[in-house]
């Protein structure tokens, strides 16, 4: 070999490795297309608007964020999706969100985020597709206050034997603890056992949604219904009856003369647990920064804890909390091939980079369901800690939500009515069995 020919391949062996330390870069054609992300939630407008310039900064490519006011969601992408700026990402809720705009969405199942999904199952799947990737995972149960229960447990004389809450697993092991709480609550420091049950109008979605869910699973489940087909149009409210045993022990034992329920707010609800005032209260995780900021807060985040929402179904000593999502990511399958790959490449940045990952963990406060994120990289307030440690165990079964699969604002609003028109005591319940069926028929037949 000449020198010439030695200097050469020398030269390219030095090109070669130079090239291969330095990080990857986008292509042309990646650097000049834009990503437009339509957001669902104003209150975290900002965090994305931080998170596109810092995306830009670390990769060079650039997103666009946009963001719906509040409940404008559906019309403000009905309306986008009709420009020639349409989102390039967009959220549906659920069954019937992508049933409504299934024509937009492309299929996910060979993206790299799927790819890291911890439980494929809560993807959006339609005929062994993904079409929507879930982005964070919530749960609700009953909130506890663990001192208070400490507390009951320590009495010298009550009329249970129960040692902690470990012995609380279903219905009547929780109703026979409640019930004997009510009646020692001046020894306990309390007013109630339960929070007042909000009933104003707008202010009762923890009842005609997130409770009502897990009657509705149940009934779902029996049937075996399709749940993206005409099985879910009518319901028979066959575990109304376990409904009810939940309600009445919520309306029966807590702060509230349940007659004064239709003025009562989620944020009294709230303010009575955080200042002690009773011992549960049922909500989600997302309650914690209300919790937290209630001014003279009484209650320790070690003592913060949920407990399932028994009903009084065979397997109560089974069920876990109530978690799942309703707001799964899609991609555009109208935007070109070169938009769909950065829309697919700018969503696996957020979930898997160091960066992508603090904003998720510390600002969006999302519990992400990838398995990208270690323990530690997951929020750690006390209502995220409860959901994981419930996501952990295999002897029990997590409800999954079902209530994007509810007809639509007009039922849960009747819903709502009928339950207040029976915790004052105008009407019975069969009349609220009667209601829940009839609407949740007229309504569906109109979707």
């Amino acid at each position: 070999m000449n020198i010439k020919h030695l200097l050469c391949v020398l030269i390219s062996l030095l090109l070669c490795t130079a090239t291969a330390c330095q990080p990857a870069t986008p292509t042309t054609d990646e650097e000049t297309v834009t990503v437009r992300y339509l957001n669902f939630k104003p209150e975290i407008a900002s965090v994305y608007e931080q998170i596109a310039d810092e995306y830009e900064r670390e990769t060079g490519r650039r997103v666009i964020v946009e963001t719906a006011a509040n409940n404008t969601y559906e019309q403000t992408l009905s309306a986008k999706m009709a420009t020639s700026d349409a989102p390039t990402i967009f959220q549906i809720n659920g069954p019937r969100g992508y049933a409504n705009w299934s024509r937009y969405c492309a299929p996910l199942s060979q993206t790299k985020l799927y790819q890291h999904l911890s439980d494929p199952s809560l993807a959006m799947i339609s005929d062994g597709e993904v079409y929507g990737i879930p982005y964070v995972v919530e749960g609700y149960g009953i909130i506890y206050n663990n001192a208070i229960l400490d507390r009951y447990f320590a009495l010298p004389e009550r009329s249970t034997d129960f040692a902690s809450m470990d012995d609380i697993t279903d219905f009547n092991s929780l109703k026979a603890l409640v019930e004997d709480m009510q009646t020692r609550k001046e020894e306990l420091g309390i007013q109630g056992v339960f929070a007042c049950t909000s009933l104003k109008p707008g202010e009762d979605w923890r009842w005609q949604t997130h409770l009502a869910n897990i009657p509705i699973y149940y009934e779902f489940e029996a049937r075996e219904a399709d749940l993206s087909g005409e099985d879910v149009k009518t319901i028979d409210f066959r575990y109304a009856e376990n409904y009810r045993n939940i309600f009445d022990l919520y309306l029966n034992n807590s702060t509230t003369d349940p007659k004064l329920l239709g003025t009562k707010l989620v944020d009294e609800s709230m303010a009575e647990f955080a200042l002690g005032q009773c011992a549960m209260v049922q909500n989600g995780n997302w309650a914690w920064n209300q919790l937290r900021t209630v001014d003279g807060n009484t209650v320790r985040e070690e003592d913060i804890k949920m407990l399932p929402i028994y009903t009084g179904m065979e397997n109560d000593s089974e069920q876990g909390l109530c978690i799942g999502t309703e707001s799964f990511l899609c991609i555009n399958s109208k935007a070109s091939e070169a938009e769909q790959q950065a829309a697919a490449d700018f969503l696996y940045w957020l979930f898997s980079s160091e960066t992508g990952k603090r904003f998720v963990t510390d600002n969006l406060n999302f519990i992400a369901p990838f398995d990208t994120f270690s323990e530690e990289e997951r929020p750690n307030d006390p209502l995220a800690r409860e959901i994981s440690r419930y996501l952990e165990r295999d002897d029990i079964q997590a409800i999954p939500w079902q209530f994007t699969l509810f007809p639509g604002q007009t039922f849960k609003d009747d819903f709502g009515t009928a339950l207040l028109q029976y915790a004052q005591g105008k009407t019975d319940w069969e009349a609220v069995t009667r209601t829940v069926t009839e609407r949740w028929k007229q309504e569906s037949a109109l979707l």
